[in-house]
């Protein structure tokens, strides 16, 4: 692995270089600003994370730069912790070990920063030390001497304030200076004691057979109990190297070593040592801008309000303008094309595949772009100028009551718009277990696309009267008269995945994804402008990920529906209605005839044949197979058939109703018609379906049931794990079964 031997790379060849870092210490905008955006993602198989990788090139030497997520330390302790190690060794296969590690540490923070490029240092590969925001440093009243940390660390050391592209130069050039060159030698010494156990565990190691191992994860095998290295020796030398491990921490800690604090205080003791000449501090703390904006923001009050008012800001914006000004438009422009194509086709299969499938399917994808792009540019926009940190620390007290950290809330915040960027936003969140757990809970938000559901039963089954006609008698009643019924169970809709994702949240982390609440330990960057190139590569990132990704699932899905709505086609229904029709053109011919009422009548034709069809269909006869299973939450098969006919997208239960109840489907919540069929549809024995208990358990139902394969599609591809996504729907159908079911009972037996 040790690269003392290999000489400089040739002019033609690609100088392989590998990005490290802590979050925020500027290490993408460097990224970006090396490469010019000109990066492909990488995906690998059983973690969550991305790897990007780009071209540069300096004086004619092509740079190859990889970009591995920020981390505080090469400790991995799970599969995503695990791959940037693996890849900083040359470990993964198709990937070639980097020529050049080059670590940007922030200045102004220069003592926490080192610990990571410590761990870097034992690498046996050249590094690099990216002396980044050197500004901030000599602002607070910090000055470093370059060349003498250079020396210390036993490296190259370049200044550079990577947001104003300054020093890359230098950089770029030092780095094909350094390719080929000796692995620095000047790294903390762990106790002999500790050696002696590194020795120990290779010796027996060897003893097994097999591929050797690299010394550096033989010593996180010791430091990190029950660490994914040491799981890997697992199961490369079988369920014996855990009892091996276990005697050496035993011995070290006897010795007077004890794991992890060994490493800890070795680490930083070189630090210390390392920047006692290079680091001169002045003795005078200055207070910066960014301590004047957190004495209102960090405020335990003030900061609290000035957060929920932004959280506000994002959400309405999110929930009301993208779909004002983009969504609105996206949804007319795909009616107008299908209109323009339709009119062109004849009436069968290839035109309803086209207009009804592939339209309708390219439209249900496209019609999530703008709330997935605009609440990646707030993130972007929050995380570059230094307020993310900041937030994540404000809702981490309240987080952590359900087992989680204060990063999860923006995501699950998210999802009141859209659980899709709600579930994407949680790749912010470095643990894989609050990561995990927040993924599979922020769908249990109520999203824009559950209103439509809530709109049309609360508007035709629950009473427009306030509170107080309910609880005349309670005391200060009179002020109840200012709040509808109808406002307070559209607020109790909303208010449901508030109160469960949190209850979720702590039994899945006390139960299938274990693990305690994790200390919550972040630095707070300094405030500044952010970067208009890093908002924009990122919002555009996404939007790709989501159109290429999820996109595709969902696009396939809608396909499947079509063709369950649309198979198998009745000769006999068809000519039947074919006749009647005739029947009523031919009148509409005769001179005395009312051409606006035979329209109607024409019109009705259709929605009722259309009706006939879907309830002979593959999804018909699945809306029966159903019914035994839907029926004690008082659903017939036509509201089940609803139900499975909109899972590509929640939205699209009101166009089912609609056809389902020959209304027509371009309907929507506002529909008076489709509403008084609703209140008219009746079981074979008269009895109306739908009753108050009914239309409240079926809103409770659409709160927290799992009906959107888009959000599926996404969870799959951020958990790299179809499983998770099954698990997802499986939980959030039964949770929300039992809880219409409750509904539903209870009501009923109330009246």
């Amino acid at each position: 692995m040790s690269m003392s031997s290999t000489t400089a790379p040739s002019a033609t060849s690609a100088v392989a270089v590998t990005l490290v870092g802590n979050p925020n210490t500027g290490k993408t905008t460097l990224f970006n600003a090396l490469t010019g955006l000109r990066h492909r993602v990488g995906n690998f198989p059983g973690v969550t994370v991305e790897i990007k990788s780009g071209k540069a090139d300096h004086d004619g030497h092509p740079l190859m730069i990889t970009d591995v997520p920020g981390t505080y330390s090469l400790s991995p302790r799970s599969p995503d912790e695990m791959l940037a190690v693996d890849l900083l060794l040359g470990l993964l296969p198709d990937t070639a070990a980097p020529d050049v590690i080059v670590c940007i540490v922030d200045a102004s923070n220069l003592e926490r920063n080192l610990y990571l490029t410590t761990q870097v240092l034992e690498l046996d590969t050249p590094v690099i030390l990216a002396l980044n925001m050197i500004d901030v440093a000599e602002h607070n009243g910090d000055h470093i001497d370059v060349d003498q940390l250079a020396e210390e660390l036993g490296i190259p050391v370049v200044p550079i304030q990577a947001n104003a592209r300054r020093g890359l130069d230098d950089l770029r050039r030092r780095i094909i200076e350094t390719a080929g060159q000796a692995a620095p030698t000047k790294r903390p010494v762990f106790a002999d004691a500790f050696q002696q156990e590194v020795d120990r565990l290779e010796e027996w190691l060897s003893q097994r057979g097999g591929e050797k191992t690299p010394r550096y994860l033989l010593e996180r095998a010791i430091l990190d109990a029950g660490g994914s290295t040491e799981k890997r020796l697992v199961r490369l030398a079988g369920g014996d190297v855990t009892k091996v491990l276990t005697e050496a921490r035993e011995r070290l800690k006897a010795a007077g070593c004890p794991v992890p604090a060994v490493e800890i205080r070795s680490r930083y003791q070189w630090i210390v040592e390392r920047l006692a000449g290079p680091l001169r501090r002045s003795t005078e703390r200055k207070t910066t801008m960014s301590d004047r904006i957190d004495r209102v923001l960090m405020h335990r009050v003030w900061g609290l309000v000035a957060f929920l008012a932004l959280m506000f800001i994002i959400f309405v914006t999110i929930y009301s303008i993208a779909d004002a000004y983009f969504m609105g438009p996206i949804d007319e422009f795909f009616v107008f094309l299908s209109d323009g194509i339709g009119s062109f086709l004849s009436e069968g299969p290839l035109k309803s595949l086209i207009i009804d499938g592939i339209i309708a399917g390219v439209g249900s994808v496209v019609i999530f772009l703008p709330q997935i792009m605009l609440l990646f540019a707030f993130i972007a926009l929050l995380e570059d100028c230094g307020y993310m940190a900041r937030a994540a620390f404000l809702m981490d007290k309240l987080m952590a009551k359900c087992g989680l950290s204060g990063k999860s809330f923006v995501p699950m915040l998210s999802s009141f718009a859209c659980a899709i960027p709600g579930v994407m936003a949680a790749r912010t969140i470095e643990d894989r277990r609050d990561r995990l757990t927040t993924i599979l809970v922020a769908p249990l938000m109520s999203c824009s696309a559950r209103l439509p559901v809530y709109l049309i039963m609360i508007g035709t089954f629950i009473p427009a009267v306030t509170l107080q006609d309910y609880v005349p008698a309670f005391p200060g009643a009179d002020l109840l008269g200012f709040f509808s019924l109808q406002g307070f169970v559209l607020f109790c809709m909303y208010m449901i995945g508030l109160v469960v994702a949190p209850l979720v949240a702590w039994v899945l982390k006390k139960t299938i994804i274990g693990g305690e609440t994790p200390v919550f330990i972040m630095e707070l960057p300094s405030y500044k402008v952010p970067s208009l190139w890093i908002v924009v590569d990122r919002v555009v990132d996404r939007g790709w990920a989501f159109m290429k990704r999820a996109g595709t699932i969902i696009f396939a899905s809608t396909i499947v529906i079509w063709a369950l709505q649309y198979y198998p086609r009745s000769s006999e229904t068809i000519n039947e209605y074919a006749q009647r029709r005739s029947v009523l053109e031919t009148q509409r011919e005769l001179p005395q005839a009312n051409a606006e009422r035979i329209d109607e009548q024409l019109t009705d034709l259709d929605n009722e044949e259309a009706s006939t069809l879907q309830a002979h269909s593959f999804l018909g006869i699945m809306g029966h197979w159903i019914e035994p299973a839907v029926r004690p939450l008082g659903w017939d098969w036509r509201i089940g058939m609803a139900a499975i006919a909109s899972f590509p997208a929640r939205e699209v239960v009101i166009s089912a109703l609609g056809t389902i109840y020959s209304v027509g489907g371009d309907v929507d919540e506002e529909s008076a018609t489709l509403r008084e069929e609703l209140q008219r549809a009746t079981w074979p024995d008269g009895r109306p379906v739908f009753t108050t208990a009914v239309a409240v358990g079926l809103m409770v139902f659409w709160a927290l049931c799992a009906q959107c394969l888009a959000t599926l599609a996404v969870i799959k591809r951020e958990t790299n794990s179809w499983g998770w996504a099954i698990f997802s729907f499986v939980y959030m159908t039964g949770l929300a079964y039992v809880a219409a079911l409750v509904v539903y009972q209870v009501g009923s037996r109330l009246g």
